[in-house]
């Protein structure tokens, strides 16, 4: 039996109400009548629950949807969505830009495009898995703390048996068997950011991003966030509520891995960087999950200028942040506890302690490992991409954002050991027209020509 992911009504209650309870609503009314009903919690980690429910329940759960959307937030007024609300209560926003690109920017790029795809492979065979499995499967094959990537060589049988790889990435993400960089969104989405800025400029609109998903983007390629805004475009419904409407993935990563081409594409000018990112997450996110793409971006294209360590472009994530946020707040308290411990492991166990209530694809706890990873790995490549993959929750996209800010750091491709970038092959899979097999060399040539483009007046004064 079909069991559609991430879209039906009675498995998106019980995440809507984790997030009401999260953003500042009140559930606790609606919590009691869906148990009643006999409605069932939101599945642990999988995208469906197994089994069907009654045509009663599926009805009811859309109603519950409709009414926790309508419940008043407490922390509306320090978490808003709204740019020119979010540039209000930063205090240190961003101002005056490079004066031009970095000479070395297309060798940045390169190495940003290998980084990301490296960092994104390193983590597909152990996504979803609990962090305990990460733990024991690396250590039963002699690669703890981790250096290389995963390999079923030598592993037990019955290890393998309680944490399976993923069933998805086993086949084409352990050392064994890797053969060139197979597909994957987090590589996706980049691609279709570049399609984006090919078409329309850095001007782009919300509107344009909705439509180049419906001419490019296979919908079965999109998932949770992503998945229920390309339903409701489908529907009729335009953005921004097209991130709202029954959507309880809003807060989640999708935006943050959709990030790295508005930092690239502005280098130098972290402000632009973010309210690009903002126009892209505004199709699927709000609040939280817009913050994380935002501050993924000013720290890229701070990092993509190569005049600042991994320390300063962590800082100027930040500035684009509401200081008051959550995202903010968890952010701040990672690169605290990297800079306060030396074992890696402790601080993953304090962030695990600190985020246990919140899924393991939110983007608040992840963006928290992201900074802490990178803080304690001091923007060392292989330092950095293998500290957070071993902290679990989102793997391969945790992985993919931290491997291409420490690879622009480092600076070439070359800079990058060989044992990361050669099983890569320079050739990319993907299902996205016209880039299947593409090279990550071709990729950073093509970013480069949308960082040079010339901008346009209402790009000149943009916020």
């Amino acid at each position: 039996m079909l069991r559609l992911t991430w879209v039906q009504p009675e498995d998106l209650l019980g995440h809507e109400l984790r997030q009401a309870a999260q953003d500042g609503r009140e559930p606790s009314a609606v919590a009691k009548r869906w148990k009643a009903a006999g409605g069932c919690e939101a599945p642990a980690r999988a995208g469906a629950s197994p089994q069907p429910c009654s045509r009663y329940l599926r009805l009811l759960a859309e109603d519950l949807l409709d009414e926790l959307a309508d419940l008043p937030s407490s922390l509306a007024d320090r978490e808003p969505t709204d740019l020119d609300r979010i540039v209000s209560l930063c205090p240190h926003w961003p101002s005056a830009p490079a004066p031009a690109p970095p000479a070395d920017l297309l060798p940045r790029l390169h190495a940003g495009w290998l980084g990301r795809a490296v960092g994104c492979l390193l983590g597909k065979p152990v996504e979803k898995l609990p962090l305990d499995g990460i733990r024991q499967l690396a250590r039963a094959t002699g690669n703890w703390p981790l250096t290389a990537y995963f390999t079923a060589r030598g592993l037990p049988a019955d290890l393998a048996a309680k944490y399976p790889w993923n069933r998805r990435s086993a086949t084409t993400s352990l050392a064994e068997n890797i053969d060139g960089m197979p597909e994957d969104d987090d590589l996706n989405y980049p691609l279709l950011n570049l399609l984006l800025l090919q078409r329309h400029g850095r001007d782009f609109t919300t509107e344009d991003v909705a439509a180049l998903w419906l001419d490019q983007l296979p919908a079965g390629r999109a998932f949770t966030a992503e998945r229920v805004a390309y339903r409701n475009l489908l529907c009729g419904l335009e953005p921004p509520r097209t991130a709202r409407h029954r959507n309880p993935f809003r807060e989640w990563i999708g935006a943050l891995i959709r990030a790295d081409v508005h930092g690239w594409t502005n280098p130098g000018d972290p402000a632009r960087a973010a309210a690009q990112a903002h126009r892209d997450a505004t199709l699927t996110h709000t609040a939280n999950g817009v913050y994380a793409a935002m501050f993924t971006a000013a720290a890229v294209a701070r990092a993509a200028t190569g005049t600042a360590d991994v320390h300063a472009c962590l800082r100027t994530g930040l500035t684009v942040v509401p200081p008051g946020s959550r995202l903010a707040q968890a952010v701040r308290h990672a690169v605290e506890l990297a800079a306060r411990h030396d074992d890696f492991d402790t601080v993953v166990d304090e962030l695990h302690a600190a985020h246990a209530a919140t899924h393991w694809v939110h983007a608040v706890p992840n963006t928290a490992l992201i900074a802490a990873a990178l803080t304690h790995a001091d923007g060392d490549f292989t330092g950095s991409i293998c500290r957070v993959v071993s902290g679990g929750w989102d793997t391969d996209s945790n992985g993919a954002t931290a491997g291409g800010v420490a690879a622009l750091l480092a600076g070439t491709p070359d800079a990058l050991p060989d044992r990361w970038t050669a099983p890569l092959k320079n050739r990319l899979t993907t299902s996205l027209a016209g880039f299947d097999g593409s090279g990550f060399d071709a990729l950073a040539q093509l970013t480069l020509q949308e960082a040079m483009r010339p901008m346009t007046t209402t790009e000149e004064f943009a916020p």
